[in-house]
């Protein structure tokens, strides 16, 4: 066996750790082995006091000693540094910088008043935040599911619960804005009476006559009949002054705050992201030594931790596994691999322009087919072709998503890219489908170049309420969204896993227990989301119902998952989740934002219902009101608009994001700094051991 070599205090210097005399080294000096450290030019990161390797004795012994004796002797000529902790000092340079700086606040007193309300004003912070923290709901519910199923479906349940207090803030914001206001002012009055004089035609809504239990059934799932004017759509609401304002400041001002928390949460979570992407942390060590939390007390905490350990460290190992096969093919096998992309791609192109073809024919086909005598006298088939564009689009939903599924495997890359492209792909499946619809509905709306239609700038025969049928068509996909999501769980997920169960045979096997599918489950979300963004400008209650949705699918998908749900048998990293989905969400909002702001600017309101009846325009409502204020306050408003406020306000964004992006370029080079020192020093440890153990060598030898 093979003996290890020893360290020998003598080749470097005496045993209490002062060098030794000249005459008793053998080999190479102290200092010329220090000088030649690759860390010997980064003198200024070693603080003030710390003199350069290799100084002379007299000169070290003596710095020594007046460093003991005056430990802020060094650090008069220099500037005031930072905290301690921040310093990158020895430990001894940092305690005596703390010790001065102690000294000085007894000097002084107790410290000035600002620093008192600094620390003050910040402990409160941290209490307001823990307040908050605690207050949050299904806290440990999603905790439980992150260790038993991974974190990639507790960021599922975790922006369910975001989304429903999007849902709860807008349903309040709503309900001071627009419902308040509405009955403050009394009454609303009822339909409007039909006039042969107007030039408009004339509308309707409601039922007339003894209803059947059957058509208000219905009626309650189309949106016709007695909810069609009711509160729950944007024609019920009375032409009142401040109703107008309120109304469609109720919309930004929802609008804006749905911004500003997707915004924050993006952020949050592209600190995750850039943290667990960057190197700056090695892979698995962080995990091992640094993902623990000593705070935990209890078995079933303990075990749902080091489930969420494991499912961390498996898809390290999973995507290190693609990139090691990457690593080493041929280029006739990356050609090979690059066509197949190609073609995959191609296919999946095709199959999204056919579903959005056939959502703009589902979508123009019922005004052909509710003419046709069999239709009218059924009421079954008139409420299937009613909701034939909401079926069409959630059949499509749920066939290609897991087309895309098992396309992405083929295409060679890591599991957390193979996620991204069929969220990707799914997001365009999902999103793009609700402007398609959208687009029809324009085209039925504005109905072209005809001549009869431009007397009132819309289709008044076939839609004399066109807001009111745009708050239908979303009413009904938000409806069967659930109804579809309720199916699902009930005659599928359930009848399977008591099949699985059952069945211990091929058929068993077959019907395997299944996993929760959290891409599919998250842009669900994020499409019924987006429908109510788009909706809900005209039916002002769809965040209601929305609510009320996902407050009952959130219960239904954990009843579903911790008792049909197998844990994922390949996780995804939840660092992109946390930032991906967020980033799906801005894209949704800014998707709906589309529809909203073309029907306010360019589309004119109905003549026969809504608050904005008679105007040329939606938005006209704002400068009319304008016009009614003092002239001071005219003056300001319309000086916001003009280029006087713009262009001084443009330069001074475009400075303050000057400034923010050197200020974090400059934070970037000190951090590259701080990495090279880190790599300096381990170089250092490398080159020290390796002397030694030459040294050693040589000193045997003798």
């Amino acid at each position: 066996m093979e003996e290890r070599p020893q360290w020998d205090p003598e080749a470097w210097g005496s045993a209490e750790g002062r060098p030794a005399p000249r005459a008793a080294r053998t080999g190479p000096s102290l200092s010329s082995v220090l000088n030649e450290l690759p860390s010997a030019a980064t003198l200024r990161y070693r603080g003030p006091g710390v003199l350069p390797w290799g100084a002379e004795e007299g000169e070290d012994e003596e710095a020594w000693r007046s460093m003991q004796t005056s430990p802020d002797a060094s650090h008069q000529e220099l500037p005031e540094p930072g905290p301690s902790r921040e310093l990158p000092w020895p430990m001894q340079a940092r305690r005596a910088h703390r010790q001065r700086l102690a000294r000085d606040r007894v000097a002084q007193g107790a410290g000035s008043t600002g620093a008192q309300w600094t620390r003050l004003i910040r402990r409160s912070k941290e209490k307001v935040r823990e307040g908050l923290r605690s207050l949050q709901p299904w806290a440990w519910t999603l905790k439980k599911i992150g260790g038993q199923f991974g974190a990639g479906t507790e960021s599922y349940f975790s922006l369910l619960r975001f989304l429903l207090l999007l849902n709860v803030l807008a349903s309040v914001l709503t309900a001071c804005m627009v419902l308040l206001p509405t009955w403050l002012e009394g009454t609303p009055p009822g339909p409007p009476a039909p006039n042969a004089s107007s030039p408009c035609g004339s509308y309707n809504p409601g039922s007339h006559g003894l209803v059947t239990f059957a058509t208000e059934l219905f009626n309650l799932l189309s949106g016709e009949g007695f909810l069609e004017w009711s509160p729950l759509f944007y024609g019920f609401y009375p032409p009142r002054p401040h109703l107008t304002i309120t109304y469609l400041c109720a919309a930004f001002a929802i609008g804006l705050l749905y911004l500003l928390l997707i915004l924050h949460r993006s952020v949050s979570g592209l600190k995750q992201t850039l943290l667990a992407e960057s190197e700056a942390l090695t892979r698995y060590s962080h995990r091992v030594f640094s993902a623990w939390d000593f705070g935990l007390s209890g078995e079933v905490h303990v075990r749902l931790r080091q489930r969420l350990i494991l499912y961390e460290l498996q898809v390290e190992l999973e995507e290190a596994r693609v990139r090691r096969k990457a690593a080493v093919r041929t280029l006739g096998q990356q050609a090979r691999l690059w066509s197949v992309r190609l073609l995959l791609n191609l296919v999946v192109l095709a199959l999204l322009g056919a579903a959005f073809y056939g959502i703009y024919w589902a979508t123009k086909a019922p005004v052909t087919l509710q003419d046709k005598p069999l239709i009218q006298r059924t009421p079954v088939l008139k409420l299937m072709v009613d909701y034939l564009p909401s079926i069409f689009i959630s059949g499509v939903n749920f066939v290609l998503p897991p087309v895309f599924k098992l396309i992405a495997p083929l295409e060679g890359y890591t599991r957390t890219r193979q996620i991204v492209f069929i969220l990707l792909r799914t997001v365009s499946l999902r999103l793009v489908s609700l402007p398609v619809l959208l687009i029809s509905l324009w085209s039925q709306i504005t109905c072209g170049d005809d001549a009869w239609c431009k007397t009132c700038g819309y289709n008044y025969k076939e839609l004399p309420c066109w807001e009111t049928r745009l708050g239908q068509e979303m009413y009904k996909l938000l409806l069967f969204d659930l109804l579809t999501s309720l199916a699902v769980i009930l005659l599928i997920q359930f009848p399977r896993k008591l099949l699985c169960g059952l069945c211990p045979g091929a058929l068993g096997r077959f019907a395997r227990t299944q996993e929760f599918q959290v891409p599919d489950e998250v842009l669900g979300l994020i499409y019924a989301q987006t429908v109510v963004w788009v909706g809900s400008f005209f039916c002002p209650l769809l965040p209601l119902l929305n609510t009320v949705k996902f407050l009952l699918l959130f219960y239904l998908k954990k009843i579903t998952l911790f008792s049909t749900c197998s844990p994922a048998s390949r996780t995804f990293r939840a660092s992109t989740v946390n930032f991906f989905f967020p980033l799906v969400l801005l894209l949704g909002l800014a998707i709906s934002a589309v529809p909203v702001l073309y029907s306010i600017f360019l589309i004119p309101p109905s003549k026969l219902c809504g608050p904005f009846r008679g105007q040329s325009s939606i938005w006209v409502a704002i400068p009319e009101s304008i016009c009614k204020l003092p002239q001071t306050a005219q003056n300001f408003l319309f000086f916001l608009g003009t280029q006087a406020f713009a262009v001084p306000l443009l330069l001074i964004s475009s400075i303050l994001m000057a400034y923010t992006v050197a200020l974090a370029n400059s934070y970037g080079r000190l951090i590259s700094e701080l990495k090279r020192q880190i790599q300096t020093e381990a170089q250092n440890k490398v080159f020290l051991a390796q002397r030694a153990v030459a040294l050693s060598s040589v000193n045997r030898a003798l």
